[in-house]
């Protein structure tokens, strides 16, 4: 006569890394997943990703840097570069949602008693020692600068997020990676190739990158969803160093274009 099985219940966060369990028997084996090949255009060469192992990566597209009543243009920048990755974003974001890539959002969200921020983190945004830095006061929206949950290290409302699928992770450095959960969330994905936007290119985009590149990870900077205040020539030399150092370069719109003709 045979036993009756033991009924297997699904154990994890995602159905990317999940276990079947009961009370006699655990199946280490995760489900199969199903290759959704895309190749574009990242020159010098054509690049072939999977979506089903990929993970969109945008940093810092938040209030204080690209809102006109933010830090940034409070303090006198000019954040128009900084709002044009918006439009493709909007474009991309939900054609890679519906492709089934997760959306990871990594924006300064700092403590509000900076505990963690040291003198030489502080001194880059207030070099004087007595300006609006790092958790000073803004003159709207009863907010601080980059400080956690506040209107200030909110996205923009033109990128909202999608609240049932797209993750977020809080960042306390140029790099996504320092301290943060962001290294644990994307192997708990099972993912293995990062698609990066965001500002500024050539310093928090460029430094999460890099770290991305140096844990393992394939990196592919989408060019046209990333910007910098920064003078011409710093997002110049962060193109260059991706292509020569760090992995591809493509667009948004390119991805969009893979995607469409993979799918047709």
């Amino acid at each position: 006569m045979r036993l009756k099985e033991d009924p297997m219940n699904p154990l994890g966060c995602n159905t990317r890394n999940r276990w079947q369990v009961s009370d006699t028997t655990a199946n280490l084996v995760r489900p199969p997943v199903t290759p959704r090949l895309v190749t574009l255009s990242a020159p010098p060469k054509q690049v072939t990703l999977d979506l089903a192992r990929t993970a969109m990566i945008v940093i810092d597209m938040q209030n204080d840097f690209c809102h006109p009543e933010g830090w940034l243009a409070g303090i006198g920048v000019d954040i128009t570069p900084a709002r044009a990755p918006i439009a493709p974003l909007s474009r991309l974001l939900p054609a890679l949602r519906g492709a089934g890539v997760p959306v990871i959002w990594v924006n300064w969200g700092n403590r509000k008693d900076l505990a963690n921020i040291p003198p030489s983190l502080l001194h880059v945004y207030d070099p004087e020692g007595h300006g609006v830095g790092l958790g000073g006061a803004l003159p709207v929206h009863d907010a601080h600068v980059l400080e956690h949950g506040s209107w200030s290290a909110g996205i923009v409302d033109e990128l909202a997020a999608d609240a049932s699928r797209d993750l977020h992770v809080d960042k306390y450095r140029m790099s996504g990676f320092w301290d943060t959960v962001l290294d644990s969330v994307l192997r708990n994905l099972r993912v293995d190739t990062l698609l990066f936007a965001g500002v500024n290119m050539d310093q928090c985009v460029m430094a999460t990158l890099q770290d991305a590149s140096c844990l393992g990870y394939d990196c592919i900077l989408l060019e046209d969803c990333a910007a910098t205040t920064s003078p011409d020539f710093c997002a110049q030399a962060t193109v260059y160093n991706v292509r020569q150092c760090f992995g591809f370069v493509t667009s948004g719109d390119e991805c969009l274009r893979a995607m469409h003709d993979g799918a047709a």
